[in-house]
């Protein structure tokens, strides 16, 4: 397999509302994290980090312009390979664990991290048999209700577990943006990993289905709006009433 050039690895992609997509175009779209970068007034927060083969800082300067936030919506190992590049780092208490200590059946790269989940392999001399990730405890532990404050802008912290034990969500009620990490985007839902559980995915679903969202931006596949939040939970919801 050909290996992608470093300065190809990350793509970046302004939305609207002072949020920018980063994500890895040469890693499959199934195990694609999407990492958010919002803009605040005092500082700016990154919610998610990618997979961490080649440094966020050195090639998106993006992150590097403003005072940073680096929120973990969970700790697999797509979602906080570059946390240790950033010192304000934030994970909600149930996995700091994890993040301190990132071995590689915590954050499921074992068994997923192979070189079937790339189109192109990062640049050498990465090589999955040796992947892991950095240890980067948290400065701050969050519970649901918490918030992260940009100054400007307030990002409501709700816990949603099931997906993993500390997965969680951010509320911006001001704009109705919701950045939902994996507890629900628009593709296949992963309710089977060694700490998922069902009953909490269930609640936690059901928390989400009613929030008056105008845009949510997922931790992977296309962001989208309120009637197809609604429509994915509902589909959800019945699927498991009916099985």
């Amino acid at each position: 397999m050909q290996r992608a050039r470093p300065e190809d690895w990350y793509a970046v992609e302004r939305c609207a509302d002072d949020v920018t997509l980063i994500s890895e175009p040469f890693i499959k779209e199934f195990y694609r994290c999407n990492c958010w970068h919002v803009r605040g007034r005092d500082r700016d927060m990154l919610v998610d980090s990618g997979m961490g083969v080649l440094p966020l800082r050195r090639w998106v300067p993006l992150v590097t312009e403003r005072a940073l936030t680096a929120v973990a919506s969970h700790t697999h190992f797509d979602h906080i390979g570059c946390h240790h590049e950033f010192p304000d780092r934030v994970v909600h208490r149930a996995e700091a664990h994890i993040l301190a200590d990132p071995v590689n059946t915590a954050t499921l790269a074992d068994p997923y991290v192979t070189d079937d989940i790339f189109d192109a392999l990062p640049p050498a001399p990465y090589a999955s048999t040796t992947y892991a990730v950095h240890a980067a405890p948290a400065k701050r532990l969050v519970d649901d209700g918490d918030v992260i404050d940009l100054g400007d802008r307030v990002f409501e912290v709700i816990h949603t577990p099931g997906h993993s034990p500390g997965g969680i969500a951010l509320w911006e009620a001001a704009t109705g943006i919701l950045f939902s990490g994996d507890i629900v985007y628009d593709g296949p839902l992963i309710e089977d990993t060694y700490h998922s559980d069902a009953a909490d995915y269930h609640a936690s679903m059901v928390r989400l289905h009613d929030l008056p969202v105008r845009v949510v931006h997922g931790g992977h596949f296309a962001s989208y709006g309120a009637d197809r939040h609604r429509a994915i939970i509902r589909d959800w919801l019945d699927a498991k009433e009916q099985a």
